[in-house]
């Protein structure tokens, strides 16, 4: 069953090995992002990986690059920031930023799937100054204060 009311997003192609991104399946929520150079990265090491790619999101939404399970679970290679989030005004070039949490060098190649692309409709708010919040029952309770017993 295909989808009648897809978004549609601008895509610039800024590297002849780019290759736009695509769902693995029709009703997967991300997009394969993909590598445009080969690229060794150190154990301990991070590095911006390049997709060849920029797109143009409509107004009032962004789009999350969050790490593929796959890498982390076989080679330890995941983000080293997640998820990285490009907002609805940036041109640039999507880049990836891997670290490898490995005892050995991984070599990312041309066309490997390096991260998942989420778009996703934003809320824009105004903040509201108040001296103090309503009550509710979590009250001012941190981490971990909702499975106390």
């Amino acid at each position: 069953m295909g989808f009648l009311n897809r978004k549609k997003v601008s895509i610039v192609i800024m590297n002849d090995e780019a290759i736009i991104p695509a769902q693995a399946t029709e009703r997967s929520a991300g997009y394969d992002l993909c590598s445009v150079v080969n690229e060794e990265i150190k154990p301990g090491e991070y590095k911006a990986i390049p997709t060849g790619i920029a797109i143009e999101l409509p107004i009032c939404y962004e789009a999350q690059v969050r790490p593929p399970r796959v890498l982390a679970f076989k080679n330890g290679i995941t983000f080293f920031n997640a998820p990285g989030t490009i907002d609805s005004d940036y041109r640039g070039e999507i880049k990836v930023i891997l670290i490898n949490h490995s005892k050995v060098p991984f070599t990312i190649e041309k066309g490997m799937r390096i991260a998942q692309l989420v778009i996703s409709e934003v809320t824009h708010i105004k903040f509201v100054k108040k001296i103090k919040l309503t009550e509710s029952t979590r009250g001012i309770g941190g981490f971990g204060s909702t499975g106390k017993k």
